[in-house]
């Protein structure tokens, strides 16, 4: 396992009870360089959205578990926040609750010259997403070729 993979696995494991105990869902966990500078950073939910106070309560006891257990190398930031509109579909649950909804697609290659799709998720598996696409037909998309699905959102 990468050390990003065991810091992330760690803080996933100690912060399930904590969401759990305040009626959160852990989003996602993820340690990243950016600019040369390391995040830490944990997304977090909750039926009707997560407001800045429950942000804080994540944040501060996190961050005092992180400072005694001390087990980050690198120098880095924290941050605790909403997933947002553009929330990524990553874990089966995200799936699940977006069955029927419109996302967007980004691949790694193009299909027919084309990298971005947006269509209905219709189904999904462990291998692949199928979408149904605006002229009726479906379009089904090996995971292993998706650099991004999310929900579509219009302004």
């Amino acid at each position: 396992m990468a050390r990003r993979e065991e810091y992330e696995s760690k803080v996933e494991t100690w912060l399930l009870p904590l969401l759990e105990k305040n009626r959160f869902e852990l989003v996602d966990v993820e340690y990243v360089r950016e600019a040369g500078i390391w995040y830490l950073r944990a997304y977090i939910d909750k039926e009707g959205g997560i407001t800045v106070d429950d942000c804080e309560v994540v944040s501060r006891e996190l961050g005092d578990w992180l400072d005694k257990e001390d087990f980050i190398e690198d120098s880095y930031i924290l941050e605790v926040s909403s997933p947002g509109l553009g929330r990524p579909l990553k874990k089966e649950k995200d799936f699940a609750r977006s069955l029927g909804k419109d996302v967007e697609v980004r691949l790694y290659r193009p299909i027919n010259k084309q990298k971005e799709f947006t269509g209905t998720l219709k189904a999904y598996d462990t291998d692949t997403v199928t979408l149904s696409m605006e002229d009726g037909s479906d379009l089904a998309l090996a995971k292993s070729d998706i650099a991004l699905i999310r929900l579509a959102f219009d302004f």
